[in-house]
């Protein structure tokens, strides 16, 4: 914070859609006099508010036959299919991968399988589980799911298709739904929400793409609940419907940013942009509608833990949330930030040294790109590990990065080319074990160590937690392998928030 004759004194901008005027809030904390600006403006990337909307709070489920397709690792088929077991339903689960690879995910369905209530068909899909069911329930990994032949099938046959996140939300009341979305930050930002809102005593549930399926929770949500979404852009295509008017929105939408990324889900960037819009496409007059371009250049920094200005740009966007959708104080809002801890895999310090740091949820260039301005002026002396599983993207700014850095080490299946277009410092390692090795072996004792990857982990890991454990595992059996001088992120809190 800024020390004004005594006296912290910190700025926010607030903007909304659905209001007009300025207000200016003045509060005391302690001591300490925090002064807030709220701008109401309602501009470019607003919702198109002669689109209707709707709400069906507790909808029943009529189908007695389902089809999960796509079990996955990650807890959205699990969740969706131990809640259609508890509707009375009969579930067919299919999915690509073999039951071995499946084993920590089947393990709780074991019982409802035994019992007949779940029935497995994995290894692959037969078209014929999509046909002969009353609903099909679509896993959003699935790409391209509007050339998927089985789930031709299924329409073709008038059987519905549906997503364990539009189960979800067509049982909630929007008014008191949060979703954020966005290309970067936006996994921080909900988190960071969710950390305001649990601080100032309000019963928030976490969920979306990140924390795992709330769909067998929904019974216990109250009229005081308030439900926190990461969307992913895929769970956004299933939440549109260009057909009709039975798309969905949330009553408070964030939009980080944009910017190309997965391509290869979504064919084009055009269309991947067109999903990210679904946030706001069904809002109503009068909700909120915030995006990162809303924070204030002149905004003062937030005192948090974590570095970069990225970060202080996702704080204000959270607080922003907050305040507007349940009416939080923003000076609370923003002192509730104090402790937040940030995410693991997003910047996360190893070790006691603060000087190697694990990024692996970086799966963008624009992502790698702010993890290394979070060390600014010192980005001479950050080496960096990027690469992994092509998305379809152009890698250009992780490349051009590596003229202004200690050293860029390259993983994957982009290392190659990344290295190709790379013109400093640069050794196509293959893998994270050499590259952690050539690192350690060119640092010296004042250098950070970086893993930022800029792309996805699914060329050579399950997922980015798998690729930041095995960073993190790496770089503590390095340890005394260079030198231990301490050295942190000293990008200024007191930078203008971009």
């Amino acid at each position: 914070m800024r020390e004004t004759r005594g006296e912290a004194v910190e700025c926010l901008v607030i903007r909304s859609a659905g209001s007009s005027g300025s207000h200016t809030y003045v509060r005391a904390l302690g001591q300490v006099q925090i002064r807030l600006a709220a701008h109401i403006d309602v501009g470019n990337g607003n919702p198109d508010l002669s689109r209707p909307s709707y709400t069906r709070r507790m909808k029943s489920l009529e189908a007695k036959r389902c089809t999960v397709m796509g079990l996955g690792r990650f807890g959205g088929g699990l969740g969706v299919t131990r809640w259609l077991v508890d509707q009375g339903c009969i579930v067919c689960v299919t999915d690509q991968a073999p039951p071995e690879a499946l084993a920590d995910s089947l393990a709780p369905l074991r019982k409802d399988i035994d019992q007949g209530r779940v029935h497995l068909k994995l290894g692959g899909h037969d078209p014929e589980d999509f046909i002969q069911t009353d609903l099909v329930i679509a896993n959003p990994a699935v790409p391209r799911p509007w050339e998927n032949p089985c789930l031709h099938a299924a329409r073709d046959h008038g059987v519905h298709i549906t997503t364990e996140i539009r189960l979800l939300v067509e049982r909630l009341d929007r008014d008191r739904v949060i979703g954020v979305t966005g290309t970067n930050g936006k996994s921080t930002t909900t988190t960071m929400i969710h950390h305001i809102l649990t601080h100032a005593g309000l019963d928030a549930k976490l969920g979306g793409n990140i924390g795992g399926s709330l769909l067998p929770l929904v019974h216990t949500f109250t009229e005081d609940t308030w439900i926190i979404l990461e969307l992913s852009s895929a769970m956004l295509y299933w939440l549109g419907d260009e057909r009709s008017d039975q798309g969905w929105s949330p009553g408070t939408s964030v939009l980080t940013n944009v910017a190309p990324n997965h391509i290869d889900w979504h064919g084009t960037e055009s269309h991947y942009r067109q999903c990210k819009d679904n946030i706001t496409r069904w809002q109503q007059n009068g909700e909120n509608a915030l995006r990162g371009d809303h924070v204030s250049t002149r905004a003062n920094p937030i005192p948090m833990q974590l570095p970069g200005t990225h970060n202080q740009a996702n704080a204000h966007l959270a607080v922003m949330a907050a305040t507007r959708a349940t009416g939080v104080a923003p000076e609370i809002a923003a002192a509730a930030l104090a402790d937040f801890p940030g995410l693991p895999h997003r910047l996360e310090a190893i070790g006691d040294q603060a000087r190697f740091f694990n990024d692996s949820k970086s799966t963008t260039p624009e992502a790698t790109v702010l993890a290394v301005e979070a060390f600014s002026p010192l980005r001479s002396r950050v080496h960096l590990i990027a690469g992994g599983y092509d998305k379809g993207v152009s890698l250009k700014s992780i490349a051009d990065l590596s003229r202004h850095i200690g050293g860029l080490y390259t993983i994957g299946t982009t290392g190659a080319a990344l290295a190709e277009q790379s013109a400093g410092t640069v050794v196509a390692c293959g893998d994270l074990e050499n590259a952690v090795d050539e690192a350690f072996r060119r640092m010296g004792p004042e250098d950070v160590l970086l893993l930022s990857p800029g792309c996805a982990s699914w060329d050579q890991f399950d997922h980015f937690e798998a690729r930041g454990d095995a960073f993190r595992r790496l770089v503590l059996a390095q340890s005394g392998n260079c030198g231990s001088d301490r050295i942190a992120p000293t990008r200024s809190m007191s930078d203008p928030t971009p």
